[in-house]
């Protein structure tokens, strides 16, 4: 699940059916720019008109954040951005593209829809200087979300690191223990919290509406990625291993270990089963009150824990709350999973390759994150330039050139699965319903070729 920093829009399973419907009488229609030559599909085929349409899920407060960071840019290149935000921007992409109302570049919050776009012809291979900014600035993992069948048709924007551990420090140094460097040591953790307290340590939601359950995605994907490697990982998201796979019910039983034990949650809440009425957001408030001493969320956590609703928590290395990656099965492991957007091109003039450069620059990335709220894994993007430590944080795991860095699986598998089954799943395992069963009816409902 992305939010705030990465955004996933939260489509019910109809929706993605319908999507799916919509892409597949796209392929044949005809562009309305003027060149017969030019990929199928609408937008400007090669004029210059000074004006630049963007189209994508980013809205509200953080919609004005980002027409702000291009504000400046734009005056000086005299180019006009125009952004449009929509929550249906999944499914109306499609229709607008069909329709011959595309934008001139669409922020996808996610590569598969990206990818779909692009096997249908609609999306115009990266400029030049698009590619040089994305070999420049950025990792082989992100540039590959950008590719498809080896050529770039898109640049990577802005980033989440999800699978952070939240914690008290001063909880921490009174019970006497250390953030674990291994998951051997968090299993011990949690069982010497559990056993100084005489509470349950952990705390979860699952509750996001018709998208509940996402939180619980998360923690598989980072335990397939911990414990598998990045290869089985892979294969996973491209099906060419089953959920039933030994190596991803290995994964749910690790999760199991602790958010399927009565001992160890659901702090503040009740029991097992409470996780999933449980609203995601409201599990800062537990955090921030000391009932709950660890969780498992993203990178934007940290702005649930600072509402002044939650308790108006600070956080940092030294302050109310703080937090660690996810450890890996051997100590030094360093891959992360995380979600962003990837930008991508219907129209193939000037002005729009020009914007399309900018926005995957690191003179971009330094704009938008010194204004607030996000982050980027662009090389060139000054850490300083962070709104807060947890982004700091997150900003310099994305920048390591030893970290490994997968995309959320979930975004990256069929919308069917990844935003339908794998949730409801989530669900029936939470309540009860077997491992091996939830995985035979996820497996299920891949599509097929």
């Amino acid at each position: 699940m992305q939010l705030k920093n990465s955004r996933r829009v939260l489509l019910p399973v109809a929706a993605l059916a319908a999507f799916g419907l919509v892409l597949s009488g796209c392929a044949s229609d005809s562009g309305s720019g003027g060149d017969s030559s030019a990929p199928a599909g609408p937008g400007d085929a090669g004029t210059a008109d000074g004006v630049v349409t963007v189209y994508g899920t980013i809205v509200d407060t953080e919609a004005e954040l980002l027409e702000k960071s291009w504000a400046d840019w734009e005056k000086a290149n005299n180019i006009d951005i125009q952004y449009e935000g929509s929550k249906e921007f999944e499914t109306q992409i499609a229709i607008r593209a069909q329709g011959g109302n595309a934008p001139d570049l669409g922020i996808f919050p996610q590569p598969g829809l990206f990818s779909d776009m692009v096997s249908r012809d609609y999306i115009q291979p990266a400029p030049d200087g698009v590619a040089s900014n994305v070999k420049d600035g950025w990792s082989e993992d992100w540039a590959s979300y950008a590719t498809v069948d080896g050529t770039l048709f898109g640049a990577p924007l802005m980033a989440s690191v999800k699978g952070f551990i939240w914690y008290s420090p001063a909880q921490f140094k009174e019970w006497g223990v250390e953030v674990p460097t291994t998951w051997d040591e968090m299993m011990t953790l949690t069982k010497t919290i559990q056993a100084k307290t005489g509470k349950p340590p952990w705390c979860a939601g699952f509750g996001s509406d018709a998208a509940t359950g996402w939180p619980g995605t998360d923690w598989v994907e980072d335990l397939v990625l911990r414990q598998a490697g990045p290869e089985t990982y892979d294969k996973w998201v491209k099906h060419e291993i089953p959920f039933t796979d030994p190596a991803i019910a290995d994964a749910f039983n690790s999760v199991g270990d602790i958010l399927l034990q009565t001992d160890y949650v659901n702090a503040g809440f009740g029991d097992v089963k409470s996780i999933n009425s449980t609203p995601f957001g409201d599990v800062a408030r537990v955090m921030g009150d000391g009932s709950c001493a660890l969780t498992h969320q993203a990178s934007f956590f940290d702005g649930f824990l600072q509402d002044p609703k939650n308790g108006n928590a600070t956080v940092g290395p030294d302050a109310d709350i703080w937090a660690f990656i996810t450890p890996s099965v051997k100590a030094g492991g360093t891959a992360v999973t995380g979600g962003g957007e990837i930008v991508a091109a219907f129209s193939n003039d000037a002005d729009t390759a020009k914007v399309q450069e900018y926005l995957s620059s690191a003179d971009w990335a330094n704009s938008r994150v010194a204004l607030g709220g996000v982050l980027s894994a662009n090389k060139g993007l000054d850490p300083a330039n962070a709104s807060s430590p947890i982004l700091q944080e997150s900003i310099k795991i994305l920048q390591d050139p030893n970290t490994t860095f997968r995309f959320d699986a979930s975004d990256l598998m069929p919308g069917i699965v990844g935003a339908g089954s794998f949730w409801t799943g989530m669900v029936d395992w939470i309540n009860g319903k077997p491992t091996d069963e939830v995985l035979k009816t996820i497996d299920a409902s891949w599509p097929s070729e």
